[in-house]
């Protein structure tokens, strides 16, 4: 008999339901995501999730990105370099979003490979990556999910 968990987590108007525990996800807590610069590994902070592993289950609920990063010195980037999201975590997330926060303005950003590139622009840019655990044959259905926040300065 399944035993589920359910999870509710609404972004930009999705919800997205359920969480199960037979997907092989163990842990008390998501893993560990890094961004990685130039070959420097660097870990993102852990913001909103659901999980269930280990036999337990919990959804916990963070402020956003920007809140959750202050007073966390920024990242420094050059302008347009490659910036790759690590996960030493089996199995991997099958989706994710990416979006990118600067003077109240967000953005989508294309990840490919588990790559994108910084901006072009001077400033400092606020990321939410959001990953998810989905079931490969129903679907809405999440066997868990991650929000990591980081925050880049391009000079």
């Amino acid at each position: 008999m399944k035993k589920y968990l359910l999870c509710l987590m609404s972004l930009f108007g999705l919800t997205i339901m359920g969480c199960s525990n037979n997907y092989g996800l163990s842990g008390e807590k998501p893993p560990k995501a890094f961004i990685e610069i130039d070959n420097k590994k660097v870990e993102t902070t852990l913001g909103t999730y659901c999980w269930q592993g280990d036999g337990k289950g919990e959804c916990v609920d963070t402020v956003g990105p920007v809140e959750l990063l202050e007073g966390k010195e920024p990242v420094k980037v050059k302008p347009g370099e490659s910036i790759t999201f690590v996960m030493d975590y089996k199995p991997q997330p099958n989706e994710f979003h990416v979006v990118q926060m600067n003077n109240n303005k967000e953005t989508k950003v294309m990840v490919k490979d588990n790559h994108f590139t910084a901006p072009t622009q001077s400033g400092v840019y606020y990321y939410s990556y959001g990953v998810w655990w989905m079931d490969e044959k129903e679907a809405n259905l999440s066997h868990g999910d991650a929000f990591y926040a980081f925050v880049l300065e391009v000079n």
